[in-house]
């Protein structure tokens, strides 16, 4: 019998975060280094990728590496699996958390239906799902010859469910065609993914609820409202889901989508 503690430690296993210096990000990134993952950190030029790098490292002792790359772009995803695939020995885990959000200043994107345009659409999709199969096309190799492979990707509920409009009634935030269609994409993704790169590699995704962000106090109160936990979420309701995913704790789940939401699908 292999002990929880065990089953747990991602000691000697190397992990890739997208996104890593996003707010669920460095949540992510903390997990898997508390795990005793080594880490790549992968974030956009600009962000504090070398600041995050060396907290990390302080506070676990875990080795720890940064790259740059717009996921957006093209030649810079191809450089980044280049690279990946060329200076690290293994890699065991890729969490594709890096995702297109928009805001309400973004032109097309927070408005109604007929103003949404093919501009915000192309860039969610592009990111969102596009980026996700570029880098698990890429680096799929890699991660065949490591051991305890698992890919995770960062779903959402809305690429299961259709939006309740009164939750925005008076706000100025939205929920956009191509966020809802893109993740939904995402979730199918990772089944096709779990069948075609078996018995190596686990795919696997999460769909996160929505999480608390400085939202309009009567936008909070309707979702919550809504919400059989009667809250919105916190980043770290989502640790215990990627610790799952992430060791070997699911060492026989693949093909499967998480659904971390305080009940919210439910009825």
């Amino acid at each position: 019998m292999t002990s929880l503690k065990k089953l747990m430690s991602l000691k000697g296993r190397s992990a890739l975060i997208t996104g890593a210096t996003g707010e669920l990000g460095k949540v992510f990134s903390d997990t898997l280094a508390e795990l005793g993952a080594d880490l790549i950190l992968v974030d956009r030029p600009g962000t504090e990728l070398d600041k995050l790098c060396i907290e990390l490292k302080n506070r676990w002792g875990i080795e720890s590496n940064y790259l740059q790359c717009d996921l957006l772009l093209t030649d810079q995803r191809d450089e980044l699996i280049k690279r990946i695939n060329r200076d690290f020995i293994q890699l065991n885990i890729l969490v594709n958390n890096a995702a297109f959000v928009g805001s309400s200043e973004l032109k097309g994107w927070a408005v109604p239906f007929e103003n949404q345009s093919i501009e915000s659409w192309g860039s969610a999709i592009e990111l969102n799902l596009t980026a996700v199969f570029d880098l698990c096309k890429g680096i799929t190799p890699k991660l065949k010859i490591s051991n305890g492979s698992s890919i995770i990707n960062i779903a959402s509920i809305y690429g299961l469910y259709g939006p309740d409009w009164r939750l925005y009634e008076d706000t100025n935030m939205s929920n956009p065609a191509a966020y809802g269609v893109s993740k939904g994409g995402l979730i199918q993704l990772t089944r096709w993914l779990s069948t075609t790169v078996a018995p190596n590699i686990r795919v696997n995704s999460i769909s996160p609820g929505g999480i608390i962000r400085n939202q309009p106090k009567h936008f909070i109160e309707r979702y919550e409202s809504r919400t059989p936990l009667k809250r919105m979420a916190v980043e770290d309701d989502f640790r215990g889901a990627l610790a799952y995913l992430a060791t070997d704790l699911s060492g026989y789940v693949t093909g499967q989508n998480i659904i971390v939401d305080g009940g919210w699908g439910v009825w």
